[in-house]
C-alpha cells in the first residue's frame, strides 16, 4: 500500500494561533541569496516547536527579491513544512499590487496554510480601493486563506474597526498582523476586529495574549526559536512569570537594540542582528543593498548580553 504524501496543515480564523517564526534572508557575496543557509534555518525552525513558519515578512526582505528568488524561497519553505507536517505562510507581499497578485497566484499553487499580503504601498488607498485590493488578492489566492500585514510604516494604516469590516466582507481573510500591544490597545482591537486572528508584536505577546491577542509573528523567535516557544508555554502555565519575562525582554530591546534603530537601521537589520546574536543558524547580519546592516561584532556582543539578561531563552542552546 502506497504511503500518502504529507500535506501542509490548514489554518482558519479559529485555529491560527501561537508563536510563528520567520525565515530570514541570508545574503552572500555579490548580494545573492544563500539558499543553503535558508535550508539550515528551516532545519532548526521546523524542530523548535513553533506553531508555524512564515517567509517574506520584513526580515525576509520581500521588497528586494526578484520573482525567481521569491519562487525559490517559497518552494524551500513549502517543502520543509510539508516534510515536517508544520503550518506555514508564504509572504507574497510587494509594494506593487500587480506583482503581489502574481506572487499570490504562484504561492497558492504550493498550497501553504495561508498567504501573507500587504496593501499596495506607493500611494495611500481610499477605502473603496482597499476593498478592491483585498477582493483581488482573495480571488488570486484560489481558496488559500489570507493574512493582512498592516505595519506602522504602511502608507495605508487601517484601524481595528476597518480590519473588522474587511473580515466581515472577505471570508478568505483569516488574520491580521498589526502593531500595538499594551493592554488597553489589545482589548479595544480584540473587540473591533471580530473573529479575525489578531497577531501582535512578538515582544508584547504576553500582554497581548492576556488581553485577547491570538499570537505573534515573533521577533523573539529571531533571537531564539525554542526560547520563544518556551515563553509561549509559560504564558499558559504562569501568566505572571510570563509578563515578568516580557518586561525583561522589552528592557533588553530598549537598552541594546533600539539604539541601533535610532541610528538608522531598519527592522530587517535589527531582526537579523537578533538572529546572529542567537547563534541558532548560519545567519549573518547582512541586509541587501542599499540598506545598512548591524556590524557582526556588535551582534555577537548582543548575544552575550542576551544570554546574561534573558537566560531562559537559551536553555539547551550552546
Amino acid at each position: 500500500m502506497r504511503e500518502e504524501a504529507a500535506v501542509i496543515p490548514s489554518v482558519s480564523r479559529e485555529t491560527l494561533r501561537g508563536t510563528w517564526g520567520t525565515v530570514l534572508l541570508p545574503i552572500a557575496d555579490a548580494d545573492r541569496i544563500d539558499l543553503a543557509a535558508i535550508a539550515a534555518q528551516l532545519d532548526v525552525l521546523t524542530t523548535s516547536g513553533l506553531d508555524g513558519i512564515y517567509s517574506n515578512g520584513t526580515a525576509g526582505e520581500f521588497f528586494t527579491q526578484d520573482e525567481d528568488e521569491f519562487d525559490a524561497v517559497a518552494q524551500l519553505l513549502a517543502d520543509a513544512c510539508q516534510a515536517a507536517g508544520l503550518a506555514c505562510q508564504i509572504g507574497a507581499s510587494h509594494p506593487s499590487a500587480q506583482v503581489c497578485r502574481a506572487r499570490i497566484e504562484r504561492a497558492a499553487r504550493l498550497r501553504p496554510s495561508a498567504i501573507q499580503v500587504i496593501l499596495p504601498d506607493w500611494l495611500p488607498l481610499s477605502w473603496p480601493e482597499v476593498l478592491d485590493a483585498v477582493a483581488g488578492f482573495e480571488r488570486a489566492a484560489d481558496g488559500i486563506p489570507l493574512v493582512l500585514y498592516n505595519p506602522p510604516h504602511a502608507k495605508t494604516r487601517l484601524t481595528p474597526g476597518q480590519l473588522g469590516e474587511l473580515g466581515r466582507e472577505f471570508p478568505g481573510l483569516i488574520g491580521v498582523k498589526v502593531a500595538g500591544g499594551d493592554a488597553g490597545w489589545c482589548r479595544r482591537a480584540r473587540s473591533e476586529v471580530g473573529d479575525l486572528a489578531l497577531f501582535v508584536a512578538g515582544h508584547t505577546l504576553a500582554t497581548g495574549r492576556a488581553n485577547g491577542a491570538d499570537g505573534a509573528y515573533s521577533n523573539v523567535a529571531c533571537l531564539s526559536p525554542p526560547g520563544a516557544v518556551r515563553w509561549g508555554a509559560l504564558m499558559a502555565a504562569d501568566s505572571a512569570a510570563a509578563l515578568a519575562l516580557e518586561g525583561r525582554i522589552q528592557a533588553f530591546l530598549d537598552t541594546h537594540v533600539l539604539p541601533w534603530q535610532r541610528e538608522g537601521l531598519g527592522n530587517a537589520a535589527l531582526d537579523k542582528g537578533l538572529a546572529h546574536a542567537g547563534r541558532w543558524a548560519p545567519i549573518s547580519t547582512r541586509v541587501r543593498w542599499p540598506y545598512a546592516s548591524m556590524p557582526e561584532e556588535a551582534a555577537e556582543r548582543l548575544g552575550d548580553i542576551a544570554r546574561t539578561e534573558l537566560p531562559e531563552l537559551f536553555e539547551h542552546l550552546t
